[in-house]
């Protein structure tokens, strides 16, 4: 095999043993194996189709960008189509022979949830296989009202926004489905209907190109289903779709032939989402850190230390019977912001009830050694300083959100320009951007803020000031890049 590009590097690495969303493999040493090349190279091609929209890509071109032969590249689209993930497009000229069929990817054929859990709101996003927000739900949300109620509060919520969340599972109107859930309230036991948690929805246990180990953190290819658990936590062999081989378990363990409602989501009774979108990958959830990101186990969170040693992803894996991924909400961001075309290294700043960064250097998001990179906030720039929720004085976050609670947002984004103007000289990076949803109610100042503070940094060291923009996608910018948690491996990119 020729070679592949980055992308395919993700997918290799991934295939080796990752156990997380988007753990890293060994990189060195003994090269996959046969299966998991194979789940390898379908991830590059449907990533191509991804990235080639609605005019999509032909086989020969397919060939040619992967590496791969023709007769391998018509071997996995075979049996992308059988599997109704990839669609015929029309035909294109040819500079000889037969004109050439064109494939496109069926952006509907998956889903993937983002959960932005906040620490008064949570904010719930559906995207397709492309990543294009089609669903979305907040509510109210208290983070320090404990694991039950909070865990509670995102099943609601998650079931809210998927399509049998209102036409197959509930009745339009109860239970709080009039925009918003509420925590604590009747929720989707008020009124719900079972839905099918075993039915296919199209989907055959049937193979679906490759990978019968099913290697965690492979392609997100599975054989036992039409998209598999993408390389989720706890080396799941159970495809997110809901099918296991031979019979039609879903990966919440549910017995052949049950009906399941969604009343359990919030009440932490065995159930699952299945019922509600049968492609569903999985979910992803980001919020404030520390957090151990490759066990998805939360560590002091600030201002909240009694999450310290919680397994959310595993409690919440449990709940909602589909593969989850957990990060801390600015590397999800990061993320989300690199698969949607962001290049060069950048630090995303997201400022909201704390103050976070993510990081993306060359490419790839930088979480560090033990997962902890990114605690911008928590840098000290003023000794003896007023106190801060982390317990230390004069950190960013607490000078920053000081300012903003006294309504000077002045000297709030020049708080914040003094912390980003450290992260520019001791990173090197492309561009500043900003996001969260205190700098999108205000985003001219703080844009104009923090780039008078580094165009001064740049007038001192004689370099070119580092640019300063707002994230597109305002404060959602989370939510939407914990779903790519999630879709990140389907594609060969690991999650970041």
């Amino acid at each position: 095999m020729r070679g592949t590009g980055g992308a395919g590097a993700a997918g290799a690495t991934g295939a080796t043993g990752a156990t997380g969303a988007g753990g890293g493999g060994g990189g060195g040493g003994a090269g996959v194996n046969l299966l998991a090349l194979r789940s390898h190279n379908a991830a590059l091609v449907l990533d191509l189709l991804r990235t080639a929209g609605d005019e999509g890509i032909s086989r020969l071109e397919l060939a040619e960008r992967t590496g791969l032969t023709p007769q391998a590249v018509s071997k996995i689209t075979a049996r992308l189509r059988e599997d109704g993930l990839v669609a015929e497009a029309g035909r294109r000229a040819s500079t000889g022979g037969k004109p050439r069929t064109v494939l496109r990817l069926v952006p509907e054929a998956g889903h993937a949830v983002g959960v932005h859990l906040d620490r008064d709101e949570v904010r719930v996003v559906l995207v397709d296989l492309r990543g294009t927000v089609v669903g979305e739900r907040r509510a109210a949300l208290d983070l320090g009202a404990g694991a039950e109620a909070v865990l509670g509060a995102v099943g609601e919520t998650v079931a809210g926004v998927l399509p049998g969340g209102l036409d197959g599972g509930l009745r339009p109107g109860s239970a709080g489905f009039d925009g918003g859930l509420r925590p604590g309230s009747a929720g989707l036991d008020g009124g719900a209907r079972s839905g099918s948690a075993g039915h296919d929805g199209g989907l055959r246990p049937g193979e679906a190109e490759l990978d019968g180990s099913a290697q965690p953190g492979a392609a997100g290819l599975d054989r036992d289903s039409r998209l598999g658990s993408a390389g989720f936590g706890g080396g799941s062999r159970s495809g997110s779709a809901g099918l296991d081989k031979g019979s039609r378990l879903g990966s919440a363990g549910l017995d052949e032939g049950s009906r399941v409602g969604v009343a359990g989501l919030a009440d932490g009774s065995q159930s699952g989402l299945a019922g509600l979108d049968p492609a569903l990958l999985g979910v992803g959830v980001a919020l404030p850190g520390p957090l151990d990101h490759a066990r998805g186990v939360l560590h002091r969170v600030t201002g909240f230390p009694e999450w310290d040693g919680f397994p959310l992803r595993d409690a919440l894996s449990k709940r909602l019977g589909v593969p989850v991924a957990v990060d801390k909400d600015t590397n999800a961001a990061a993320l989300g912001l690199a698969a949607g075309g962001e290049g060069g290294s950048f630090a995303y700043l997201h400022l909201g009830t704390g103050l976070g960064a993510g990081l993306v250097i060359g490419g790839s998001v930088h979480r560090g050694a033990r997962t902890g990179a990114g605690e911008f906030g928590h840098q000290v720039i003023q000794l003896d300083g007023p106190p801060c929720t982390c317990g230390d004085r004069g950190c960013v976050e607490a000078l920053c959100l000081g300012a903003v609670a006294r309504g000077d947002l002045d000297e709030a984004a020049r708080v914040l320009g003094a912390g980003a103007a450290n992260l520019v000289g001791l990173l090197d990076i492309d561009v500043v951007l900003l996001g969260g949803r205190t700098v999108a109610a205000a985003p001219e100042a703080f844009v104009g803020g923090v780039g008078a503070v580094l165009e001064a940094r740049a007038r001192r060291t004689g370099g070119d000031a580092v640019p300063v923009r707002v994230t597109a996608g305002g404060d959602g910018a989370v939510a939407v890049g914990a779903a790519q948690l999630v879709l990140g491996p389907v594609f060969g990119r690991g999650g970041g």
